[in-house]
């Protein structure tokens, strides 16, 4: 991997020119310049592993072509530039296909050339770092930790079976209502693999018409059909040794699902237009809102084609089903609203989590971020107040449409829930609340809360 600086072996037996040319390359303050004057000098120092060599063809002890063998054995990784006093065509032939990656011959332009070379060079080692960079990047945004956040046992339980997933090359079939994460638990789980340095490919099947989906997948030949003006790769090709994500599932027509079976099945497809059988290696990870089992019954899904996709099930809950995840998430989407937009740090006042606490969310972590995200606009200072919080209050708890909440009733509907849920255990709903313990004995004593006291535990 590149370093601050480029580190540059410069090795001639002759000191005087090997010293020429080192000083001349230092005169680059991006570069690290080490002489040395043999082979036997050189090869002790690779598992330095540095970013170029610059290497005299006609060493003492060993020949260029003997000591690139040796460097690409113990620092693969290692650019090597051969300068040579000999202008052989063969030679350089056959060096550039054992590795060489450029064949200089000594003369009154040798440095200047050997600049540029180490200069474009120099560009390619930086972008090679940056893409690197950026993989390391990714494979931290998609730990489990990072993409989903929460620790109620619901998502706990989410995570252990992401976890078996990453470990096989199981086909995963992920359902959930809109807006719980369903691409994301996909993305995680590729980076998560060992498929992660190969493509992570998503097809949104509701998003593309049917009449098209069969290209999109498959892809077809120039002219096999009308606007067919180009070859077009289908996305299986595109995923290949990596994952093809097939997203909403349960939109795909009928007619087309014999054909993504029979692919399944083959592990193959046939562009349109074209008899070549192409093979691949992808990992396949579905998902739905949709109830298959009752599309199967109603003729909209082939049953085969659902037990061949059905794998590992990882059933993602609903944010209401999450216990006390939504305050979590919202700190969440709060802290990093704050930090992409330059906002001083912002926090929920009790009255706001209560109401968020409250609500239903019918569109799941999706609109959670929406109203966390308008609500870090909306407020004024450092906290979050619950008028900030943008909810149709239609949704929240189960009166009918037309009666509305005071505070008061939020927070005894709330704490009641929790009371119950947790076998009236003080403590511990005091803990997911983020309460203290005398405001509900408080409550108690003045029967805003509906419970029998024997059945209380501390």
């Amino acid at each position: 991997m590149l370093r601050e600086a480029i580190r540059i072996f410069v090795v001639d037996d002759d000191k005087i020119y090997g010293a020429k040319l080192a000083h001349y390359l230092s005169l680059n303050p991006d570069y690290q310049v080490r002489k040395f004057y043999s082979a036997a000098e050189l090869i002790p120092n690779l598992h330095e592993n540095p970013d170029i060599i610059t290497l005299d063809y006609s060493m003492p002890d060993m020949n260029g072509e003997h000591l690139l063998a040796q460097v690409k054995e113990l620092s693969p990784e290692t650019h090597v530039i051969i300068i040579s006093g000999q202008e052989d065509i063969k030679v350089a032939i056959d060096l550039f296909k054992k590795g060489l990656h450029d064949y200089i011959v000594k003369d009154g332009d040798t440095e200047q050339r050997l600049w540029m070379a180490i200069q474009n060079l120099k560009e390619n080692l930086l972008l090679k770092q940056k893409v690197e960079e950026l993989k390391q990047e990714v494979e931290l945004k998609y730990n489990f930790q990072n993409i989903i956040v929460g620790n109620s046992n619901a998502i706990k339980k989410v995570f252990r079976l992401m976890e078996k997933a990453a470990e096989t090359p199981i086909t995963v079939s992920v359902t959930g209502e809109t807006g719980t994460g369903k691409e994301l638990v996909a993305k995680a789980i590729h980076f998560n693999s060992d498929r992660k340095k190969y493509p992570f490919v998503a097809v949104n099947v509701a998003a593309i018409p049917k009449e098209l989906l069969e290209s999109e997948l498959f892809g077809h030949e120039k002219g096999s059909f009308t606007g067919a003006t180009n070859r077009r790769i289908g996305k299986f090709e595109e995923a290949d040794k990596g994952t093809l994500f097939l997203d909403e599932i349960g939109e795909m027509d009928i007619s087309l699902q014999a054909k993504l079976l029979r692919a399944l099945q083959e592990k193959e497809v046939t562009r349109i237009g074209s008899n070549e059988i192409i093979k691949f290696n992808v990992r396949i990870i579905i998902a739905t809102n949709r109830n298959l089992k009752e599309e199967i019954a109603k003729g909209n899904f082939r049953e085969d084609l659902y037990y061949r996709l059905l794998g590992l099930p990882v059933a993602l809950p609903p944010l209401r089903e999450r216990e006390n995840d939504i305050l979590i998430i919202a700190k969440y989407f709060i802290d990093l609203f704050c930090k992409e937009n330059n906002l001083g740090k912002k926090h929920l006042s009790f009255a706001a989590k209560q109401k968020l606490i409250a609500y239903t969310f019918p569109g799941n972590i999706r609109e959670l971020k929406s109203i966390i995200d308008l609500a870090c606009v909306m407020s004024n200072g450092e906290e979050i107040n619950e008028e900030d919080l943008q909810i149709n209050t239609h949704a929240m708890g189960g009166k009918s449409k037309n009666d509305n909440y005071t505070l008061k009733e939020y927070t005894a509907k709330i704490i009641q829930q929790y009371l119950d849920e947790y076998d009236y255990d003080i403590l511990t709903v005091a803990e997911k609340l983020n309460i203290g313990k005398s405001t509900i004995y408080r409550m108690i004593n003045n029967d805003e809360l509906k419970i029998q006291k024997k059945k209380i535990s501390d």
